[in-house]
């Protein structure tokens, strides 16, 4: 199974874009944000991948830019009815304008926010509210620290910190501080890291 593919870019279409990497082009589907955020053709991509068999045998391959984007397409594969892969990124395209308020949207169940913001119909977001009101991370842990530091890599900090047996008040607590420390532009290791450091010295 491909999870992962660091090369060029070929060409870009509409929905997809061709990767080149090890003399093979890949072509791999993405959300319009996803697609447009890759860069130019002859830019060199790293891009975490989801593999999708359709009814008639072909495969496709669907492409994110973080992993905590492509752990939020598996949510809403698997955790949402009647959601294959192809929905699944239609769904992520949407959240993704902004996960925050998407996220406070499902808490609050809200299917009006979701309908009027992100352009949901009123079925679809009384769906993911049903199907996500307690999976989300940022629903759950909060929203992305004011610095900036983007949604994929906050989730993706506290998933780590809370396998590791720390409790979510505390770890939501030493998260906000790294990300104040580490500036809006920083990953989900460097995060983790300096909320470590915080969490040892207590």
């Amino acid at each position: 199974m491909l999870a992962y593919l660091r090369g060029s870019i070929v060409s870009k279409g509409e929905e997809s874009a061709v990767i080149e990497a090890g003399g093979l082009g890949y072509e791999v589907f993405f959300c319009a944000a996803s697609l447009e955020a890759l860069g130019p053709e002859g830019a060199l991509v790293e891009v975490f991948l989801a593999e999708s068999i359709s009814m008639y045998g072909g495969t496709a391959l669907y492409g994110f830019r973080s992993a905590g984007e492509k752990q939020f397409f598996d949510l809403l594969r698997d955790a949402v009815p009647n959601t294959g892969a192809k929905k699944a990124m239609e769904y992520l395209g949407k959240a993704g304008r902004s996960m925050p308020e998407f996220a406070q949207a499902v808490a609050a169940r809200d299917p009006k926010k979701l309908t009027a913001i992100f352009g949901f119909t009123a079925k679809t977001a009384d769906k993911l509210i049903s199907a996500l009101k307690d999976k989300l991370p940022a629903a759950q842990y909060g929203t992305v620290p004011a610095q900036g530091v983007s949604t994929a890599s906050y989730s993706q900090a506290m998933s780590a910190l809370t396998a590791l047996g720390f409790r979510a008040p505390e770890s939501r607590a030493a998260l906000e501080e790294a990300a104040a420390q580490a500036g809006p532009a920083s990953g989900a290791e460097t995060i983790i890291r300096l909320a470590l450091r915080r969490l040892s010295s207590k």
